[in-house]
């Protein structure tokens, strides 16, 4: 037997038609998923004694069996059985007889599907999760190291104010954080079991479903079947959650990339993470980071691919709905490696700390606080401090030196009340540190978020 025996389709179907309607050749990635469900659900079936302890004996030991035949690579998938559920239960009934046709009692492939697919999506969370911490983990020691390392802080990509290069890291360190989060109450909301909703309006057997999800390790059962086995939004879930993460992957990405520029010259990749040009010898590439930032783009087509198949479909299941996994599949894998490579390449990649430094000497770094030195201690307006600071900036400019490189003479021809405290104010890392708000760029600001975080990984990883 290759497919379920209807008493509706009399003849075989077209080859053409086998061929379009088969999934196991991609859902076959969840066969440890529907081996799982499958030995759950025959135990509950024997504990409310619908199937007797020998089928449920039989059928377990033959399931372990496949599994087994499956890891060990001596499994056989046939485009024939058309999906996982049935490879598997096809396959047992040539190992055990009639007892495996018991395995499939109160249950439809509707909520075995949505069973088998809920758990991969729910550990992939979690597994996703874990390889984050070991990036943020890497990002922390870097940023740990670099306290007192001058960079220019830039907005519209234009030097703006000086800060230190841990104070980036630990902006990337929170967009991470929140990935975390958005993974973990995907976790949480949809840990809830959809098996024992059968077809789409339950079961006339005598089944326990709170007994079948805790064996599962779900939370709760879900509450309406016409809904469950028709729902997806825990795959849309982690689609997005992953966008949004490859959203921040490609950022790092991008600066990393502009950042091993000559223009730069702020970092250098190692040589086992980059490549050399095919034509130009002394070039040497960061193909790792480009492309991160292209495979963004493909997880994001994953995501509007799935919301599409969904958006109009009527209750309950659908065939559309076959077009769910691989998609969450692909993304699934493009994040994992992403972030294992990710991380590799950051924690090989070499700070250069003296090419920062000189890059804060350009673009005026200090000069919002001349404005706010003129407005504080010299009775101006904010504005017309800001115009006043243009117009020092701009001797500045003529006189080939950065505003913080200015004498205390030279600032009084503008504006003679300036003390020479002022010169001190101007220093880049003064600069920096008198940024010392909450969640600001000062050294001592600094090492409170980094505590935060070192705090925040610990719990993380219990």
């Amino acid at each position: 037997m290759s497919k379920v025996a209807s008493g509706k389709i009399k003849g075989p179907t077209a080859k053409l038609l086998d061929e379009f309607n088969a999934s196991i050749m991609f859902d076959k990635e969840l066969y440890s998923e529907d081996i799982e469900g499958s030995i759950a659900h025959v135990k509950m079936l024997c504990k409310q004694k619908i199937i007797d302890e020998n089928s449920r004996d039989k059928i377990i030991n033959g399931l372990l069996t496949i599994k087994k035949e499956i890891e060990d690579g001596k499994y056989k998938f046939d485009i024939k059985d058309e999906d996982i559920h049935m490879s598997i239960e096809n396959r047992l009934t040539e190992l055990i007889g009639k007892d495996a046709k018991k395995m499939h009692t109160a249950r439809s492939r509707n909520d075995q599907v949505a069973l088998d697919f809920r758990l991969f999506v729910l550990r992939k969370n979690y597994e996703i999760v874990d390889l984050l911490l070991s990036l943020q983990k890497v990002l922390l020691n870097i940023a740990t190291k670099n306290i007192d390392t001058l960079l220019p802080g830039m907005t519209h990509l234009q030097h703006a104010q000086p800060i230190n290069f841990a104070y980036h890291i630990l902006a990337y360190m929170s967009m991470f954080k929140r990935d975390i989060e958005r993974f973990e109450n995907s976790k949480e909301r949809n840990n809830i079991s959809p098996i024992g909703c059968a077809a789409l309006a339950g079961t006339p057997y005598p089944t326990d479903r709170e007994y079948e999800a805790k064996l599962l390790g779900f939370d709760s059962v879900s509450i309406n079947c016409l809904d469950t086995v028709s729902d997806r939004d825990f795959a849309l879930e982690i689609l997005f959650n992953i966008s949004v993460l490859m959203m921040h992957i490609s950022r790092l990405s991008e600066e990393i990339i502009l950042w091993s520029s000559s223009e730069f010259g702020f970092v250098e990749l190692s040589d086992e993470y980059s490549t050399s040009s095919s034509i130009m010898p002394q070039k040497k590439n960061p193909d790792v980071p480009e492309l991160l930032r292209g495979k963004t783009g493909r997880v994001y087509g994953n995501l509007i691919s799935l919301l599409t198949v969904l958006k109009g479909l009527p209750l309950a299941y659908n065939k559309d709905m076959q077009e769910d996994k691989e998609g969450v599949f692909d993304s699934v894998k493009t994040a994992e490696i992403s972030i294992k490579i990710l991380t590799k390449a950051v924690e090989s990649m070499s700070i250069k700390k003296e090419a920062m430094q000189k890059a804060t000497k350009i673009g005026h770094l200090s000069a919002t606080d001349l404005a706010d030195y003129l407005t504080q201690k010299c009775g101006y307006a904010f504005r017309d401090a800001y115009k006043l600071t243009g117009e020092i900036v701009g001797y500045a400019d003529e006189n080939d030196k950065d505003v913080s490189e200015l004498t205390l003479e030279e600032i009084q021809k503008f504006e003679p009340s300036v003390k020479e405290d002022i010169v001190d104010i101007l220093q880049l890392k003064n600069s920096m540190n008198a940024r010392n708000s909450q969640g600001g760029t000062s050294k001592d600001s600094t090492k409170k978020q980094i505590e935060y975080f070192q705090k925040w990984i610990n719990e993380a990883a219990i």
